[in-house]
């Protein structure tokens, strides 16, 4: 695979987890952590390993976001922060 783009993917990666750990709103971290499994899933296809890339896509990007998103919806907020 070609360098730069591991390089970029990697830059995003660490952004995205820099992001997501210093957001303070919840939906935002969890959908931050979507695009973060999908930067992963992207990394693991690069390297050739189609089935690793498939499961961070299907469990990481997909079931994972999907369950931490209607967490968010279905809880109520306490403080108005």
């Amino acid at each position: 695979m070609i360098w730069q783009f591991d390089l970029i993917i990697l830059v995003f990666l660490v952004i995205t987890a820099i992001i997501s750990l210093q957001v303070k709103d919840l939906l935002a971290a969890s959908m931050i952590y979507g695009v973060y499994s999908f930067l992963m899933c992207l990394l693991w296809a690069g390297m050739a390993a189609v089935d690793v890339a498939f499961t961070e896509a299907a469990v990481g990007a997909g079931v994972s976001s999907v369950f931490l998103i209607a967490t968010v919806f279905r809880t109520s907020r306490r403080s108005s922060d």
